[in-house]
């Protein structure tokens, strides 16, 4: 049994396994009682005492929470929305019955991709056009219509990282001149998950609710960041496909405003395309 630290949280992370999720789990262990859930990867955690099998397509949460009583309760899992949707009732349910508890929601860009002329603020309302987007737009409601005192709603734009999915693709892309697409009118903002990791670490220490936009505070052309990733990385470029779902630029951006974390725990375009380049992991990951 690994060494839990004393502390006032007892966290749970559920998806703890996924590529956020797991950046989350490795921030947050040497500082608080830190517990995660898996679905998928049963092989790799099934002898880990501190994380537990749940998918929600099949499991309720309640037993799990009733294990553990967690005071903060991290929404980083994936599921088909209806079993997401009950998943989240039942978190709702526990943290209404459990005053010292909270909830941190890991919500999505998309609940404004219907809107395509601005980039997004905290305070904006969600316009969803995406099933995505609506799915979580309808848990934001959820959870700040029953428990908005004990919600925080963390907001992300697109996640990179040196072994995130999209860098991996498009390593493998350019390793087989295999097609890789590109957006060349959409304007976003980007993170990483080592970022969100110790941006959710500050929020949970400083008790912070609301919404957070944990993004980037600039942005920049899809197709762009994916040259200037692939020249940075020194890879042959792939076959860049272009995708044009609009004739003028549109926005899937979200930016801080409202709710800025201070300095140290922001970032920006040029520090995420960094983050992503270091010849250190990128060796690491290879080997």
């Amino acid at each position: 049994m690994p060494r839990i630290p004393k502390t006032k949280h007892t966290i749970l992370i559920l998806g703890a396994s996924g590529f956020i999720g797991n950046a989350l789990y490795r921030e947050l262990l040497s500082y608080f009682r830190t517990f995660g859930t898996y679905c998928t990867q049963e092989g790799l955690y099934a002898e880990n005492q501190v994380f537990f099998n749940f998918c929600a397509e099949k499991d309720s949460i309640a037993e799990i929470l009733a294990e553990i009583s967690p005071t903060v309760i991290i929404s980083a899992f994936k599921s088909d929305f209806k079993a997401s949707y009950n998943t989240h009732q039942e978190i709702a349910h526990y943290v209404a019955e459990n005053h010292q508890s909270r909830i941190l929601f890991l919500s999505s860009a998309e609940v404004f991709d219907g809107l395509h002329q601005f980039p997004s603020y905290e305070s904006d309302p969600p316009k969803p056009e995406s099933v995505q987007g609506r799915h979580k737009a309808s848990i934001e409601r959820l959870l700040l219509e029953q428990i908005p005192a004990q919600t925080t709603i963390l907001r992300l734009p697109m996640v990179l990282g040196v072994t995130s999915p999209r860098v991996v693709q498009l390593r493998q892309a350019s390793k087989h001149k295999a097609a890789f697409e590109v957006f060349p009118n959409l304007i976003i903002s980007i993170t990483t998950a080592d970022k969100v990791a110790q941006q959710v670490h500050f929020i949970i220490n400083q008790q912070l609710d609301g919404i957070f936009h944990l993004a980037s505070e600039d942005i920049i052309h899809h197709e762009d960041l994916f040259k200037e990733l692939c020249e940075k990385l020194g890879d042959e470029p792939p076959i860049f496909k272009s995708v044009f779902q609009r004739n003028e630029d549109s926005y899937l951006a979200i930016l801080p405003k409202k709710n800025k974390l201070p300095k140290p725990y922001r970032t920006t375009v040029a520090e995420v395309i960094d983050a992503c380049t270091l010849k250190e992991e990128i060796s690491t990951f290879r080997n």
